[in-house]
């Protein structure tokens, strides 16, 4: 009798399923733009060096980025679960294909693709790994990443309170990027570290937080949100648009221009045009035509502008 042969069918119907699985986690972290945004920590340690940190730091920076990239996003979704949950029965969320936040499945735990209870285990899983790594780097750092997870709790409870929350949204967003310079450098300079706060700020609310909530405008519109679209009108969130990405672009001139890394002539006019296609183009664009396509364009492409820059500046390090 020939010896049955062994298949490998069980093994691939199992591994399609763990594979769909961590596809929806993915999603509820909207890892395709938090693998992106890990970038801006990564720059701002960097400009604030001028040079590389130890292998070990970057090592141990990498995963704890990653982790509490994860972790937050996550806690975004976690909270904002049957506002989402809403927006879904609303019809909200179409047509969201060219999103970047929508790049896998957007609000899988609202559209009821993923339970409650195993993306509260991810999203714990995440928070221990970034808090263990935050503390290894510098105590401060986990004191940062506790208070971005409450301040991130607050700013989605804020939804149908104050427009005014986006503030809370910029401070989320760059106390990476502060906890990043405290890992290389345990008394950093305070006011240069405000400078580059402040930077990462202007591009969080304008290319980020506004046109993220004036994708939702209709949905937020129908359940009395308070966001600035709604709250003051698309005219006056135009107008912050570009006061933030304009000022964005003026401060980052004078952050390299301070920073020992000491760009030349060349980078700084690579800066200079780099802002200007991915927030400034973009944003004209949205001020000509008020179309949602153009939100989505300028979210996506302001959402590169940090990693672009980061590769300026791990080129110049490396050529240097």
């Amino acid at each position: 009798m020939k010896p049955s042969r062994i298949s490998t069918a069980p093994t691939t119907v199992a591994a399609a399923p763990f594979f769909e699985s961590l596809k929806l986690f993915m999603a509820l972290s909207r890892t395709p733009h938090g693998m992106i945004d890990m970038a801006t920590p990564a720059l701002g340690a960097l400009l604030w060096l001028g040079a590389l940190p130890p292998l070990e730091v970057i090592l141990v920076g990498l995963v704890t980025v990653f982790s509490g990239y994860t972790a937050v996003y996550a806690l975004n979704d976690l909270v904002d679960c049957l506002a989402d949950r809403d927006k879904v029965r609303a019809g909200g969320y179409q047509g969201d294909d060219d999103y970047l936040d929508g790049a896998l499945v957007r609000h899988p735990l609202a559209q009821g693709m993923l339970g409650f209870r195993a993306g509260a285990a991810w999203a714990v899983g995440w928070t221990v790994l970034a808090m263990i790594g935050a503390w290894w780097l510098n105590p401060v750092c986990l004191v940062i990443f506790l208070a971005a997870c409450v301040l991130e709790v607050a700013y989605c409870r804020l939804w149908r309170v104050s427009p005014f929350r986006t503030v809370i949204s910029g401070v989320v967003k760059t106390a990476g990027t502060v906890a990043a310079v405290f890992a290389v450098d345990p008394a950093p300079s305070p006011g240069y570290l405000l400078l580059i706060f402040f930077w990462l700020f202007c591009w969080e609310v304008g290319g980020q937080n506004i046109p993220a909530d004036w994708t939702d405008l209709e949905e937020d519109r129908h359940f009395n949100a308070r966001t600035i679209p709604v709250s003051l009108g698309t005219e006056r969130a135009m107008r912050l648009i570009l006061l933030a990405l304009g000022t964005t672009v003026v401060l980052s001139l004078v952050v390299f221009a301070l920073s020992p890394l000491e760009p030349g002539v060349a980078y700084r006019f690579g800066i200079l045009a780099i802002g200007a296609w991915l927030l400034l183009h973009p944003a004209v664009a949205l001020y000509r035509t008020r179309a949602r396509r153009e939100v989505m364009t300028l979210f996506n492409r302001a959402s590169y502008y940090p990693i672009t820059l980061f590769f300026i500046v791990l080129v110049r390090l490396l050529s240097s």
